[in-house]
């Protein structure tokens, strides 16, 4: 399984936005820092805006700010809102594609897999993503690397 770019680019949003030093900020500075399309990001902060994950303000003294607590955000939720599709086959969901469906566990298993990999996102939060150790490498860098390095 891959989480596309959109889950990605939320990701990393969502924890610009929860490191203290960044109250408000814009789309254009974080597309910027992470070297990504202005335009795609534009995408991915309305979404977010319309999940009720941030709030965005136009205008001069506008910007985006984290609308959510931190340890309020749980990670399995951001990826299934974000995230289109999570089938693992072709033939999830039309039995009529494949001629051995009738018999076929795998669909089945492949779905328990994907509930599964959910339900352990799920158990970690956004604040969860921002361990203190590295929101001193935050600082430092001035943006995210990946979500892995600070786990």
């Amino acid at each position: 399984m891959h989480l596309t770019r959109f889950t990605d680019y939320s990701l990393r949003v969502l924890m610009y936005l929860a490191e203290p030093s960044n109250e408000r900020t814009t789309i254009a500075e974080i597309a910027t820092r992470f070297s990504v399309s202005r335009n795609h990001l534009m995408k991915v902060v309305q979404e977010l805006s319309h999940l009720g994950y941030i709030t965005t303000i136009r205008g001069k003294n506008g910007g985006l700010s984290l609308k959510m607590a931190p340890d309020t955000i749980h990670i399995g939720q951001l990826v299934q809102a974000t995230e289109h599709s999570f089938a693992l086959t072709e033939c999830d969901g039309d039995d009529d594609a494949c001629y051995i469906a009738s018999v076929c566990r795998f669909k089945h298993i492949a779905n328990e897999g994907v509930t599964a990999f959910i339900a352990v996102l799920d158990r970690y939060t956004l604040q969860d993503l921002l361990v203190p150790e590295c929101r001193s490498r935050l600082r430092e860098l001035k943006l995210i690397d990946s979500v892995e390095s600070c786990l």
